[in-house]
């Protein structure tokens, strides 16, 4: 029997930067204690024990062994999804060629209780049309993930980081972590058909324990890690409402800050034609008034534009929302290949595209604040940013009420008698990753009493709501750090 191959892979908390990564923010994430195994064993197809109703299928083709996957999802039983899934890796083919992308987004939404295969599956597709593996054996492979689904803390991500880290290990693949996780990323964008941006698939490749990632997601430059000061805590509090990347909140404010910038631009380029027109002088403050309209004029990211000249310059011009029908008459594309938009729907535009303008501008001054002198300064303006993190989200139309809730009770700890009196302990909380539900990030003093006010939030959520919430606390290494385990079987002897 061939060797087993086991490779595991963190869910991250996003303590800044969030939707702002596919509008090229900076970042800083952080991995969770959680995350997902998973077992890659490839076997000669002669050699590979069918299930029964994949035995049936080959016999029904009249076909000689082929390739087949073969996946057990451990723990499928609390989700709403099958606990098993197979194919004839030949399905991925369309006569010569690896299928499109598009191909195999109907292929696994055939049957909604198989839909989750494509998070898994989808990476030996990546695989095959990005990197031109040919896969001549049988693939068998067990997932066993505790990152808890829909909760924001990027259960997807670590599902295929671990995946495609595991089947490279079994091919001998050599992937770097930061190829892998844009790889991971097209899994998502294109077979799963969600429209996320990188800093999930990057964590959970890259990322190390009780550190974060900072990462300026254009696409995907890791600046280093950052270390958390000894004094400094994050928790993760789930709110029970189920968050969704393939959600139409989500998608519908990335298209409203992919508007804003073509917007953006169309203006730039317009206030460009009129300084030429009206003849630029020599003056050093004119001429470097004219190279930065160009450099807006040409604006790659949103978060290339810093806040002072979005509000000298452009707020102004653009509207509050705009119908999708109306923006394509104008523009004609808003150049975002993971989203479509709808003729018939307003779009929220400029808080989607003032979000990550000053969201970049906060997680630097959050990294700066990081390696500063030891205060309760420190602590209270690293919690301010999160506050203004969070409200900024409700502008963009996807907070939540368990989450406005959450962020509420830490204001109320942090602005009791108790803590006012005492030494402050809690600072401050925002939504994370998508928003629309999911966890909320806390920043706190590292102490016993800081443990214990999560505690109380905890139950108070649960007395207000019902629900108790999932505490995330802790972290540990990506799966780049992680490497992989190899499994080697024995042959017993003969008995005689």
């Amino acid at each position: 029997m061939e060797d087993i191959f086991v490779a595991r892979a963190p869910g991250r908390l996003d303590v800044m930067g969030g939707i702002a990564d596919y509008s090229g923010s900076l970042v800083l994430q952080m991995p969770t204690r959680e995350a997902c195994h998973v077992a890659v064993q490839k076997i000669h197809p002669t050699k590979q024990r069918l299930w029964k109703h994949a035995l049936a299928r080959q016999n029904a083709k009249g076909q000689r062994p082929t390739p087949v996957l073969q996946i057990v999802s451990y723990g499928s039983e609390l989700s709403n999804r099958g606990p098993t899934f197979d194919m004839d890796l030949s399905d991925f083919m369309d006569g010569e060629q690896p299928m499109s992308y598009e191909k195999a987004r109907s292929y696994f939404a055939r049957d909604p209780s198989q839909r989750w295969a494509a998070y898994i599956a989808g990476t030996i597709l990546v695989l095959m049309k990005e990197l031109g593996i040919c896969f001549e054996d049988s693939i068998s492979m067990l997932v066993s993930s505790v990152v808890p689904e829909g909760k924001g803390v990027s259960s997807s991500a670590a599902v295929e980081v671990a995946t495609m880290s595991a089947i490279a290990a079994a091919h001998g693949l050599n992937i770097n972590p930061r190829e892998l996780a844009l790889l991971c990323q097209k899994v998502e964008n294109h077979v799963v058909g969600a429209p996320c941006g990188v800093m999930d698939q990057m964590t959970s490749a890259c990322g190390e324990a009780n550190k974060l990632l900072a990462m300026v997601c254009q696409p995907a430059e890791v600046l280093g890690l950052v270390d958390i000061p000894s004094h400094v805590r994050f928790w993760g509090i789930d709110s029970g409402i189920r968050h969704s990347v393939g959600g139409a909140d989500y998608g519908s404010v990335r298209i409203g800050a992919f508007m804003g910038r073509k917007i953006i631009k169309s203006v730039a380029s317009d206030l460009l034609s009129e300084s030429c027109a009206n003849g630029v002088t020599s003056d050093d403050l004119e001429e470097d008034g004219v190279e930065l309209l160009e450099e807006e004029a040409a604006l790659d990211y949103l978060c290339n534009l810093s806040p002072h000249r979005y509000e000298a310059l452009y707020v102004k011009r653009l509207p509050e929302t705009l119908l999708g029908g109306t923006f394509l008459e104008k523009y004609d594309d808003h150049n975002d290949p993971v989203t479509v938009i709808d003729k018939k729907r307003n779009y929220g535009l400029r808080a989607a595209t003032r979000h990550p303008i000053y969201e970049n501008f906060r997680v630097k001054a959050f990294k700066a604040l990081l390696t500063s002198a030891t205060s309760d300064d420190q602590l209270t303006a690293l919690g301010e940013l999160m506050y203004q993190c969070h409200y900024s989200y409700s502008a963009c139309g996807i907070g939540s009420d368990g989450t406005d809730r959450l962020v509420q009770l830490v204001q109320e700890m942090q602005h009791g008698k108790n803590s006012r009196s005492a030494e402050g302990t809690m600072y401050g909380a925002k939504i994370t990753g998508g928003g629309s539900g999911g966890t909320v990030c806390v920043v706190g003093r590292n102490c016993l009493r800081s443990s214990e006010q999560i505690l109380q939030i905890q139950q108070r959520y649960k007395n207000a709501t019902g629900h108790l919430p999932i505490i995330f606390e802790g972290s540990s290494p990506g799966a780049g750090k992680f490497g992989h385990l190899r499994i080697r079987r024995r042959l017993q002897p003969e008995q005689n």
